[in-house]
């Protein structure tokens, strides 16, 4: 067998589903071709091959890229005001209410230049990569004008062009009424849906649709509208579901076959019967349920007993969830939510990618798959949820190439 890279002596979590905890390899070896996984197994194994690199790994953990399917990357400003209001008593709501919230990171990202956003972007992504993150979904939603949301989603493109991180971008149009339009929500929503999405389906920015449904955002009438459009042009949809109340949302998610519903904090058992039925994955949020000190966890017991698979993610964003380290999320699901630490990790990698349409390309590590790797300093896969804040990455691999992080 003819392989580019071959990596040995390292312990394999491959994270393919029904065998062994963690689809364990504890004397494993990867064979490595035109950057994707030409041959996975036991070291005593390994077949006959011609390798023109190769990798001692001195009895690392070796897992998939982790997948961070839910960020806002792309944003200007921050709004640590508004966490010191927080911590003074003031909610989520009347905060919005009030002018700022989403509003507020609004104002800053229309603002600031395409140069801006990109750098200030990076610096976050830097936390992420050092959490062996290897792909990161990015959305809009804080442009609310078609310039602005087209900039946003340019800045996610060029993130995915000049750096070894897989981008997926999603459209979030329907995120907050702007201020101009508050008088007049419906003419933004048209705005929204008949000429911001198909402006940047155009140019060929989007590869999911995505929408907030709460009192204090969309309507389901209204996230429909934004659906059947985003079918319309062979788009693929995510909903922000039920955090703050049960809408409704993972039904309408369900309804529309959409990838995934997140947050789903307040979704009820008839949301998660229909999120089963139609093969939705729930993407947990723990970093929004600690900042916004909520004590309502999604319920992940009727989620197991559904058969949801369920994700994890930073939700990376300005005002609700200023998280850039994909193993303190991985913490925090186990420790909030009560998640295995295996459960996380799948979450972290194999859900995730079926969260973002990619369970055939990324998510574990078996024949096929691109050869997205993460080389950990750790003595058991648990570590990756144990620890806040140890340096645990040794390196990346991406497309099959190395990279020291």
């Amino acid at each position: 067998m003819r392989a580019d890279r071959l990596i040995t002596d390292c312990r394999i979590a491959t994270m393919v589903a029904g065998g062994e905890p963690y689809g364990a390899i504890e004397d494993g070896a990867i064979l490595i071709r035109d950057g994707r996984i030409a041959w996975v197994g036991a070291r005593a194994d390994l077949p006959d091959h011609e390798a023109t690199e190769t990798d001692r790994l001195g009895g690392a953990w070796v897992t998939p890229g982790l997948i961070d399917c839910h960020t806002h990357l792309v944003f200007g400003g921050d709004r640590s005001g508004e966490f010191e209001q927080r911590l003074e008593g003031a909610t989520y709501e009347e905060i919005a209410r009030a002018g700022g919230g989403i509003v507020s990171s609004v104002k800053a990202t229309r603002a600031a230049s395409e140069e801006a956003l990109f750098d200030s972007a990076m610096r976050r992504l830097d936390g992420l990569t050092a959490t062996g993150v290897t792909t990161v979904e990015i959305k809009s939603g804080y442009g609310l004008d078609r310039e602005s949301e087209l900039k946003m989603l340019r800045v996610a493109r060029r993130i995915g062009a000049e750096t070894n991180v897989r981008v997926r971008t999603s459209y979030l149009g329907l995120h907050a009424v702007p201020p101009e339009w508050k008088s007049d929500r419906g003419h933004y929503v048209d705005l929204a849906v008949d000429e911001i999405l198909p402006a940047a389906h155009a140019e060929g920015l989007v590869d999911m649709v995505d929408a907030y449904c709460e009192p204090i955002a969309f309507s389901t009438e209204e996230v429909a509208r934004l659906f059947d459009k985003a079918k319309a042009l062979g788009l693929p949809v995510k909903l922000h579901a039920d955090q703050l109340s049960d809408g409704g949302g993972a039904a309408l998610a369900a309804k529309y076959g959409a990838l995934s519903a997140d947050h789903i904090e307040h979704t009820t058992g008839a949301g998660v019967k229909a999120m089963a039925e139609a093969g939705v994955v729930a993407v947990l949020l723990p970093g929004a349920y600690l900042m916004l000190r909520e004590t309502r966890p999604p319920p992940v017991p009727l989620l197991r007993d559904h058969g949801v698979a369920m994700a994890v993610a930073t939700d990376c964003n300005p005002g609700t969830s200023p998280l850039a380290s994909m193993t303190a999320a991985l913490n925090l699901a186990c420790v909030q939510f009560r998640l295995t630490p295996e459960e996380a990790l799948a979450g972290a990698t194999r859900v995730a990618a079926k969260a973002l349409g990619l369970e055939a390309e990324i998510g574990t590590i078996e024949v096929g798959k691109v050869a997205d790797l993460a080389v950990w300093d750790i003595t058991r896969p648990a570590e990756l949820c144990y620890w806040l804040g140890k340096p645990l990455l040794f390196s990346r691999y991406v497309d099959g190439w190395p990279e020291q992080p």
